[in-house]
């Protein structure tokens, strides 16, 4: 079955439309809660916290014989309302012997009972080792600013290397669909924010900027199969090359995208708390990008060319000259 994306992009154009008011609708809801007061629900990385780490003593018998369990850690975490703390295993002497835990601020108390329960569950601590600290929201803010930084670089190469592989209106509308993704991703999270409660943190910048990557390669296989069409048969309507690009290429487009949402999906599930919302992210903004790529970033091509090829039709219509002669 042949797929005609141009006869119906007023739709898809529509149901993007629709989906990105929802987003920024929440996004401004969002800045004025008083608990968020921002478009989004920041996580630790940007509003600051605590960050304990642990290194069990392995001078004690017994003590370091069994590798650190990390989903125990986490159930332990978890236990005490800590369970969307970012853990990771940390080494030490050559091997996984300590944790590194970062979470939401914590009073002494719950610093000691979480350091306790953790110690009953895989070992004794060496207090030599150990570090517990603040984290203020300063570093949030530098992450932030080199995240955003990052993606406005991104869309600056990638807009010079369309336009160098390309044309200018190819480069733009890449860009276009570019966006498209990055705000419904984002807007995504922040009803997830308002919702369930969904936090973002320096994983969720990563996760835009591997977005962005994705989308433009679908992107610059379908550009560059109607490129290679308009060569061979300039004559033809733009709308027909540009179907016609679309379809041969769907099937990779597709299979390229099943792929990867599978291993996501996995990851999704099975990863834990930490990889879970960047897992999220990457499955909205990949299943997005294949979207944009078919339907977004193609028909816009389309709108324009044909606008172009009209205006230009105008332009070159003879002058009717017959009333001018009748009169002399």
């Amino acid at each position: 079955m042949k797929l005609s994306i141009n006869k119906s992009r007023s739709l898809w154009w529509t149901i993007s439309s629709a989906i990105i008011l929802a987003g920024i609708i929440s996004m401004v809801i969002s800045w004025q809660q008083p608990n968020i007061h921002a478009p989004l629900r920041p996580g630790l990385d940007f509003i600051g916290g605590t960050r304990l780490q642990f290194v069990r003593d392995c001078t004690k018998p017994g003590n370091c014989d069994k590798p650190i369990n990390i989903n125990a850690v986490r159930e332990v975490a978890k236990a005490q309302g800590l369970g969307d703390s970012s853990i990771q295993l940390i080494s030490e002497n050559g091997a996984e012997n300590g944790v590194l835990i970062r979470t939401k601020d914590l009073s002494v108390d719950q610093r000691t009972k979480l350091q306790n329960s953790l110690s009953e569950e895989i070992g004794v601590f060496d207090p030599q080792k150990n570090q517990i600290d603040s984290v203020g929201p300063t570093l949030g803010k530098e992450l932030l600013r080199s995240g955003l930084l990052a993606l406005i670089v991104s869309f600056i190469g990638i807009t010079i290397y369309m336009s160098f592989r390309f044309q200018l209106d190819y480069a733009v509308f890449a860009i276009v669909a570019l966006f498209h993704d990055i705000l419904i991703t984002v807007g995504a999270f922040s009803i997830l924010g308002l919702v369930a409660g969904i936090e973002v943190d320096s994983l969720f910048i990563v996760a835009l900027l591997t977005i962005t990557g994705f989308s433009v390669n679908d992107t610059v296989v379908i550009y560059d199969r109607i490129r290679e069409t308009i060569k061979i048969n300039p004559e033809r309507p733009i709308a027909e090359i540009v179907d016609d690009a679309v379809n041969q290429t769907l099937t990779r487009s597709i299979n390229t995208t099943l792929t990867v949402l599978l291993t996501l999906t996995a990851i999704f599930l099975f990863g834990g708390e930490t990889l879970r919302n960047f897992s999220l992210a990457l499955i909205i903004g990949f299943t997005m990008g294949a979207y944009s790529s078919i339907f977004i970033a193609s028909t816009l091509l389309t709108w324009w060319r044909e606008r172009n090829e009209s205006e230009v039709v105008e332009s070159l219509e003879p002058i009717d000259t017959s009333a001018s002669s009748q009169d002399s």
